[in-house]
């Protein structure tokens, strides 16, 4: 009896014993997931991003401006200069994020806009410096990837780039037609046309 009680024992005492190691290697293992702050002088990621366009309407061309609340940086973005964190960096922004001041509006453009196309619940691309002055941003939309050349200036730690584009590059032309229909008053000037034009101007600018 006195054996049994014995061999019980030990066996209780070394299940606890394992289970706490067990509970420690777990705690260890938490421990090196912790993500680390970057470490480079310049990162896209901490920056102030903001992506700011404006499309046009009516046959007089009236702006009509919005953003993309969120830019994710899905590869590089960081260097030694800002020059360095912006070439070869890789992006994506949810068309859900836009913004126009409008609610009615951003419902519109998100469903029957880029609804309309095809695989585009993300814009993507790629951003290339080619001098001081000039770059280009190879943008996938729609399931097509074309290069748009942009200018940028670099003052106070503020990257600023400036382009534009025409969505019909993107054969966006059926996308653009389903926007001026369900927006055909709205886009409607002066002169009885309605018309949604197909060039955007974008505008962005990351502070770092």
């Amino acid at each position: 009896m006195k054996n049994t009680t014995y061999i019980i024992l030990l066996f209780v005492l070394s299940l606890n014993f394992t289970a706490c190691k067990s509970e420690k290697k777990n705690n260890n293992a938490e421990e090196t997931t912790t993500s680390k702050k970057s470490t480079a002088a310049y990162s896209l990621e901490e920056a102030t991003n903001e992506v700011n366009f404006t499309a046009y309407k009516t046959s007089e061309k009236v702006p009509v401006g919005g953003q993309f609340k969120t830019v994710n940086i899905t590869s590089g973005g960081e260097g030694n200069t800002i020059k360095d964190a912006i070439n070869n960096t890789e992006f994506s922004i949810p068309v859900s994020s836009i913004f126009t001041k409008d609610s009615s509006r951003d419902y519109k453009i998100k469903k029957f806009f880029f609804g309309v196309m095809d695989q585009t619940k993300l814009l993507s691309g790629k951003l290339m410096i080619e001098n001081d002055s000039i770059g280009y941003a190879n943008i996938k939309m729609n399931g097509v990837t074309e290069k748009v050349p942009f200018t940028y200036t670099i003052t106070n730690k503020t990257f600023a780039m400036k382009a534009n584009m025409d969505v019909t590059n993107w054969n966006a032309t059926k996308a653009l037609a389903s926007l001026n229909k369900i927006c055909e008053a709205l886009h409607t000037g002066s002169d009885g046309i309605s018309k949604t034009w197909s060039d955007v101007a974008l505008n962005i600018t990351s502070k770092f």
